[in-house]
C-alpha cells in the first residue's frame, strides 16, 4: 500500500511538471474559477435580503427587491460566462498536456532500444500512448473543472459563513473532516484497482491487434474457437477488474452524501433555534442564506470524491504512459563521433560476442574481414545467428564485446543515422506505410525525380505492375502494402533501394517472396546493383548465393565453414549436405 501511495505522489508530481508549462493558462483558470465561485456566493445574500423585505401579507418591500433582482441577475449571468471562459481554457490545458505527453511518448519510442521494442507487445504500447492517454484526459479534465472550483466553494463558503454565523459555521467544520476520511478511504483502495485495469486493457489490446495481424493463419489452422475462448478469459479479468473498481469508486459519492446530508440537518437545525431567540441577529433571510452556503458548501465534497475516484484512473493510466516515457533509452552516439565519408564499404568483425539473453549464447568469438565490393553469403538452419549478424551490423543491437569495424573504425564512433545512410537493406519482412507508391519508393529519397522513380522501378521489375494500378504511380495503398501481394509489396521494397543505391548492401530473404520467373529478373538486377558495392546476402535458397565471393556457413552462432560455392560443394561439409538436400535428384 505504501509503494502504492509512493507511486501515486511521483505520477502526480510529474503531471503537474507538464501542468507547469502551462502555468499563465492554470492561473487565468484559477482566477475565473474565484471570480464564478464569489459571484455564486453573492447570490445567496442577495436572496436572504430580498425574503427579508418580505415583511408579511400585503407587506412587500419593492424598492428594497427590485434592485436586489437586478444583482442577482448580473450575479447569474457573469457567472454563466465566467464558467464557460473557465471550461475553455481547462479544455485547452488538458488536451495540450496529453498532447505533448503523446508527442514525448512517440518520440521516445523511437529512441528506444529494438529490444524494449520486441519485449513488448506492440498493441500493449499502442494501448498505453492511445487509451491510457485518453483515460489520463478524462481525468485530468475533470479535475480542472470540478476540483479547482470545489476547493475554493468550500474555502470561500466558509468565510462567507464565518462573516454571517460562526457558531453554525464551527458546526459544520466539526463534521467536514468525516466526508474527508470517507473519501480518502475509498481512493487509497481505488487505485491499485485501476492500474490492474489499466494493464489488462493494455492485454487486451495487444491481443486484439495480434489477432488482427495474424488473422489468416488463426483461419488456417482452425484456431478460431481457442483464440476466441483466449479473448473471452481476458475480457472476463477486464470485465471483473472494471466491475471491482467501479464498485469501490461508486461507493464515494453515496458515501459523502450520507455525510452532507447530516451537515445540512444540522445547520438547519442550529439556524432554526437560533432565529427563535429573541433579539438575535439570525433572521429568516439570513438562515435561507446558511442553508444555500450549507448545500453549496457540501456539494463540492461530492464532486470531489468523484474527481478523485476518475483521478485515481487518470494517474493509473498516466503512471503507464508514463512507464513508457521513462524506459532507458538507447545508448546516444560518443560525443565525439563522426560521420562517414567516401564509403567503400570495408567490413571487420573482431571477437565479436553476442546473445539476446545472457543464459542463452548465441554468437561467440565471430571474426571476419570483409574487402571493399565483396559480396558475402551468410547461410545456415534457422536460429543459427545470420540475422542477428545483420542487427549488429546496423547497430540495431550492440555487442557484448569485440569490435566490429567500417572503414576502419569501431562502429560505435560512427553516428547511427550516418552509419545505416551507408546501407540499403531489403528485409523479409516488407514495411510500406499508408501513402502513394511515389511516396514509399522515394522514401529513402524524398528529392528523386519522376524520371529516377520510374528507372528504379523498371530495374526492379515492379514499373510493369505499378503501372497497371488504377492511378499508376499515385495509387495510395493501405497500412502495410494494402491489397498488394506479398511479392509486389518486396519489389517497391527493392525498388527503393534501388533509387538510393547505397555504398553497401544488405539483402535478408530480399526475393523469397517472388516467383521464381521475376527471381530470374531481380537476381540480374541485383548483380548490376551489387558490383562493386560491399553486399551481405542472407538466404536459405542456395541457388540465389552461388556467385557470392565468400560464403558463411554457420551453425549455432559460429563460422564452421568458409569460401565460394565450390570451394564449399568439394569439402563436402555441412555446406555440401544443404545444398544437396535442396538439389539432389529425386529417386
Amino acid at each position: 500500500m505504501k509503494a502504492a501511495s509512493r507511486n501515486q505522489v511521483d505520477t502526480l508530481k510529474k503531471v503537474i511538471r507538464h501542468i507547469g508549462r502551462y502555468r499563465w493558462l492554470v492561473l487565468a483558470s484559477l482566477i475565473l474559477s474565484a471570480a464564478t465561485v464569489v459571484l455564486t456566493l453573492v447570490v445567496p445574500i442577495l436572496v436572504g435580503r430580498a425574503i427579508d423585505g418580505i415583511v408579511g401579507a400585503g407587506a412587500v418591500r419593492f424598492d428594497i427587491i427590485w434592485p436586489l433582482l437586478w444583482r442577482i441577475g448580473v450575479c447569474v449571468g457573469l457567472t454563466a460566462l465566467g464558467t464557460w471562459v473557465m471550461n475553455v481554457v481547462n479544455n485547452r490545458i488538458t488536451f495540450d498536456v496529453v498532447r505533448d505527453l503523446r508527442e514525448e511518448a512517440l518520440e521516445h519510442i523511437s529512441r528506444l532500444p529494438l529490444a524494449y521494442i520486441d519485449a513488448h507487445p506492440h498493441g500493449e504500447t499502442v494501448s498505453r500512448v492511445i487509451a491510457d492517454a485518453d483515460q489520463f484526459a478524462d481525468g485530468l479534465l475533470m479535475g480542472f473543472t470540478q476540483l479547482f472550483s470545489g476547493v475554493l466553494t468550500i474555502l470561500f463558503t466558509l468565510v462567507f459563513m464565518l462573516t454571517q454565523n460562526a457558531l453554525i459555521t464551527l458546526v459544520v467544520v466539526c463534521v467536514t473532516p468525516l466526508s474527508l476520511f470517507v473519501a480518502r478511504f475509498i481512493a487509497m483502495r481505488t487505485y491499485a484497482m485501476f492500474k490492474r485495469q489499466s494493464e489488462t486493457r493494455g492485454e487486451q489490446t495487444a491481443f486484439i491487434d495480434e489477432m488482427i495481424g495474424s488473422l489468416k493463419v488463426v483461419k488456417a489452422f482452425g484456431r478460431e474457437a481457442a483464440e476466441t475462448a483466449r479473448f473471452d478469459e481476458i475480457n472476463g479479468r477486464l470485465r471483473d477488474c472494471s466491475l471491482k473498481a467501479t464498485f469501490f469508486s461508486s461507493l464515494t459519492n453515496p458515501c459523502t452524501r450520507f455525510v452532507n446530508s447530516v451537515v445540512y440537518a444540522l445547520v438547519a437545525l442550529a439556524g432554526a433555534l437560533a432565529a427563535l431567540v429573541p433579539g438575535s441577529a439570525m433572521t429568516v433571510g439570513m438562515l435561507t442564506a446558511f442553508l444555500s452556503y450549507a448545500n453549496q458548501y457540501t456539494k463540492p465534497f461530492n464532486e470531489i470524491s468523484g474527481v478523485v475516484t476518475e483521478l485515481q484512473n487518470a494517474i493509473a493510466c498516466a503512471a503507464r504512459l508514463f512507464e513508457l516515457i521513462e524506459a532507458p533509452e538507447q545508448a546516444p552516439d560518443a560525443p565525439d563521433a563522426l560521420p562517414l565519408e567516401d564509403v567503400k564499404g570495408e567490413v571487420a568483425f573482431e571477437h565479436v560476442y553476442f546473445s539476446y539473453v545472457p543464459e542463452k549464447k548465441l554468437i561467440e568469438n565471430f571474426n571476419l574481414r570483409v574487402k571493399p565490393g565483396q559480396r558475402v553469403a551468410i547461410v545456415g538452419p534457422t536460429g543459427c545467428g545470420k540475422t542477428t549478424l545483420i542487427n549488429l551490423l546496423m547497430r540495431f543491437y550492440e555487442t557484448d564485446s569485440g569490435e566490429i569495424d567500417v572503414e576502419g573504425r569501431p562502429i560505435r564512433s560512427i553516428p547511427r543515422r550516418s552509419l545505416r545512410a551507408a546501407y540499403g537493406m531489403v528485409l523479409q519482412e516488407t514495411w510500406l506505410k499508408n501513402a502513394t507508391i511515389r511516396e514509399n519508393i522515394a522514401m529513402g529519397r524524398p528529392d528523386a525525380t519522376e524520371e529516377e522513380i520510374v528507372a528504379a522501378a523498371k530495374a526492379a521489375h515492379a514499373h510493369s505492375f505499378i503501372r497497371r494500378l488504377p492511378q499508376g504511380y499515385d495509387t495510395v495503398i493501405g497500412e502495410d502494402g494494402g491489397q498488394l501481394s506479398q511479392g509486389q509489396k518486396q519489389l517497391l521494397c527493392i525498388t527503393r533501394v534501388m533509387l538510393r543505391l547505397p555504398p553497401m548492401l544488405i539483402l535478408d530473404e530480399a526475393t523469397s517472396s517472388i516467383d521464381t520467373r521475376t527471381e530470374l529478373k531481380i537476381q540480374s538486377a541485383f548483380a548490376r546493383l551489387m558490383k562493386g558495392r560491399t553486399s551481405f546476402i542472407v538466404a536459405h535458397r542456395l541457388s540465389t548465393i552461388r556467385e557470392a565471393d565468400v560464403i558463411l556457413v554457420m551453425r549455432d552462432g559460429q563460422v564452421i565453414e568458409q569460401g565460394n560455392h565450390e570451394s564449399l560443394l568439394s569439402q563436402n561439409g555441412f555446406y555440401a549436405e544443404l545444398y544437396n538436400s535442396q538439389f539432389a535428384p529425386s529417386e
